[in-house]
């Protein structure tokens, strides 16, 4: 967890690279005039998942944390690496394929770098885990924050937001436009929004047989005003084929705005909503809000 002091810290940092590096109202956020100001080169020539023994033998040496190499042991999951020593961050090659994926790792590590505290971090090897925007080690949180509030441009994400009809559709747009993962994207539009408005995140699991039938809670966000109304909703850990959206899943459905469902809340109250539907073929994404929740927009989005 971040306090309120330390965040407010990060937030002028990233404004100040920002306006510095003449990337706010640039779209998508350039990134490589990012890394550019902040003096740090990146390397996006290296396959982290088949890089020969002697590069990690290297890093290995600049380790002051021996506990970093369980990481080491792990070489399949590594995604980005800072080394301070050389101001040169790694990036995994095979990230060239999610571009979104790709800037948020480059300004997760330049964040390990310009946060001024963090200078003790000789070396930051960074996985899948280090990199989600719930992980709670006190310095993957700050790297990640600052990566998520530069890439998004602070209120520039907002203020985009509160342009569109709610939804599915304003979030695909959103990630085009900012040049973000749509799970970032839809992350950050739930919890900055104004509307009554949740999102799922599932993950698809694998059996012998292929891709199970049953999917399972990865994620789940709420706004401010849906949790101030409504509380948190009952939801198992798992959902089979009774869940409508499971059925838009079985059905290799990949997108559609029109779901209804029925939910319970903690409180043991019914819940009339409608629900837009995702499946990116990693996740699935239930964006959930009650029955007639409405953003005026002044920009319409139409998705294929």
């Amino acid at each position: 967890m971040i306090d309120d002091f330390t965040r407010k810290e990060i937030e002028k940092i990233s404004h100040n690279i920002l306006k510095e590096s003449k990337s706010f109202d640039v779209f998508p956020t350039p990134v490589d005039k990012i890394v550019s100001y902040s003096n740090f080169a990146i390397d996006k020539s290296i396959d982290l998942k088949n890089v020969d023994s002697s590069f990690f033998n290297l890093l290995k040496e600049k380790l002051i944390n021996p506990s970093k190499n369980a990481l080491l042991n792990a070489l399949s999951k590594i995604r980005g690496i800072f080394d301070r020593n050389d101001k040169i961050i790694y990036i995994d090659s095979n990230l060239d394929r999610n571009l979104g994926k790709k800037n948020f790792v480059q300004l997760h590590e330049i964040g390990h770098g310009v946060l001024s505290w963090q200078n003790e971090i000789m070396l930051a090897l960074d996985n899948d885990e280090t990199l989600s925007e719930e992980y709670e080690e006190q310095f993957e949180a700050e790297a990640n924050y600052f990566a998520s509030i530069t890439l998004f441009q602070h209120e520039r994400f907002l203020e985009e937001c509160q342009k569109m009809n709610l939804g599915l559709g304003a979030v695909m747009a959103l990630s085009k436009k900012f040049g973000s993962s749509v799970h970032s994207a839809f992350r950050n539009y739930v919890l900055q929004s104004k509307n009554r408005c949740a999102l799922l995140v599932l993950n698809h699991p694998v059996n012998k047989n292929g891709i199970s039938n049953i999917l399972t809670t990865r994620d789940l966000f709420y706004s401010k005003s849906f949790l101030q109304e409504f509380g948190e909703l009952s939801l198992p850990e798992e959902f089979g084929f009774k869940w409508a959206f499971v059925q838009d899943f079985k059905f290799k459905k990949k997108l559609h705005e029109h779901g209804v469902i029925s939910l319970t809340t903690k409180e043991g109250e019914i819940l009339k909503a409608g629900y837009h539907f995702f499946n990116n073929t990693y996740n699935t994404f239930v964006f959930i809000f009650p029955k007639g929740e409405k953003n005026k927009a002044r920009t319409k989005i139409i998705i294929q």
